[in-house]
């Protein structure tokens, strides 16, 4: 669906076209979770960024199928998945023994680590709300003398000028957002947040696949 056939339709085609969209991929879907799709791109493209981390905090994480893939890849990581109650609840560690399963609430505390992996989350989230999510991601990391720093994996609106696919792909994701009141940032959009939650100016945005980039960020 090209961009100006997107603005032309109806909210209630959108959401056909989505739906016809997911069920092309549900079988490969059933079969491994996008979580882990991810991770597992993100480790062979990006595995730098685990370096020298030794412990990190997967938040709202669910089941813990990506932070599976990061402890079964780097063994000497010790994982926590933090979520809801009902989220880790019926969670298993699977037989990693690098990985533990902790119920908590982001907006309140976050267990310390080396690193703390906000995994397609922020997005779900009012500005506001980011802020206070990365204020207690700062209170559980170390100082950036200690090589303390948050690992964001999200979507950087514009991250890929000039590429025409992109850019449909940018407007079909900030449609598809609105519909589930999710927010789709740019790079002074990501930047304002990580200010205002106290970081600092230095920090790194790789894109992954398409618009879909790997942040870090420092105390």
């Amino acid at each position: 669906m090209t961009l100006k056939l997107l603005m032309e339709v109806s909210p209630q085609e959108l959401l056909e076209s989505l739906a016809e969209l997911q069920n092309h991929v549900l079988g490969y879907v059933k079969a491994t979770s996008l979580n882990e799709l991810f991770l597992e791109v993100i480790i062979v493209d990006k595995g730098r960024i685990f370096r020298g981390v030794s412990s990190l905090v997967d938040v709202g994480a669910g089941n813990g199928a990506g932070t599976r893939v990061v402890a079964k890849a780097f063994p000497r990581i010790k994982c926590t998945v933090l979520d809801l109650p009902q989220s880790v609840g019926q969670a298993a560690a699977a037989g990693e023994d690098n990985l533990r399963f902790v119920a908590g609430d982001m907006f309140e505390s976050i267990p310390p680590a080396d690193a703390v992996l906000l995994k397609n989350v922020l997005h779900d989230w009012g500005h506001d709300d980011c802020v206070k999510i990365l204020q207690r991601c700062k209170e559980a990391v170390p100082a950036r003398g200690a090589e303390g720093k948050v690992i964001i994996i999200d979507m950087v609106r514009g991250s890929l000028l000039g590429d025409k696919k992109i850019g449909e792909m940018e407007a079909l994701q900030d449609m598809f957002a609105m519909c589930t009141n999710g927010v789709e940032r740019d790079e002074s959009e990501w930047k304002r947040i990580f200010s205002d939650a106290g970081f600092s100016d230095d920090y790194k945005i790789m894109p992954v696949l398409g618009p879909l980039s790997v942040i870090e960020i420092y105390p």
